[in-house]
């Protein structure tokens, strides 16, 4: 059982970088996941070995920043418990203390998709599709994405025009029972980043 993160040298001679967890932990992955696999917004984590694998880079490795904020995301999730999605969409500022984060996921999450899908908000719908997401009819074009198993995240995009781009985020009721408020932001960062990088493919 893992314990803490590793550098490995594969058959190839290869480095590759393996989540580490403890006992606890790899059984709360488990619960979540559904089994042994676990798959979001493109990673795909071998919870036996921790090996993770990146499906949006044509070689598959992830770098040391994402690895090293995957694995304590994971570590926090890992402590919830599934519960259904109530299917009530709240934005960031209504999650607990969301405001004082807001400011910042605004700016970090939120405009970035307003910059990339302004023009031509329907090529989201290709991002998500690469990410496990499905469409929806909310805005000029909306989608919804698996942040992680039981944790959907709603992106809504509005098209330049008269006005300049527009877009939000919106998370289920429920995201609070699986991550504290500074995690859902890093969550929503990240996922805002992989929709980009699904854009550039």
């Amino acid at each position: 059982m893992f314990t803490n993160g590793v550098l490995c040298v594969d058959c190839f001679g290869c480095a590759c970088l393996k989540l580490a967890f403890g006992g606890g932990e790899v059984e709360g992955l488990r619960r979540l996941a559904g089994g042994g696999c676990l798959k979001f917004l493109g990673y795909i984590v071998d919870l036996d070995s921790g090996e993770i694998c990146d499906s949006l880079s044509e070689t598959g490795d992830v770098s040391k920043a994402e690895f090293e904020l995957l694995q304590v995301l994971l570590e926090h999730y890992a402590k919830s418990e599934p519960t259904e999605e109530r299917g009530k969409l709240v934005k960031f500022a209504n999650l607990p203390g969301g405001h004082a984060y807001e400011k910042a996921f605004l700016e970090r999450a939120v405009r970035p998709i307003a910059a990339t899908f302004g023009d031509r908000p329907e090529k989201i719908v290709a991002c998500a599709w690469r990410l496990g997401g499905q469409e929806l009819t909310f805005g000029d074009c909306s989608v919804e994405i698996p942040a992680l198993p039981h944790l959907p995240l709603t992106f809504i995009a509005w098209r330049r025009g008269d006005f300049p781009a527009e877009a939000n985020i919106l998370f289920d009721e429920t995201a609070s029972k699986y991550l504290p408020t500074e995690d859902l932001a890093v969550l929503g960062e990240l996922a805002t980043a992989r929709l980009l990088r699904a854009s550039e493919h």
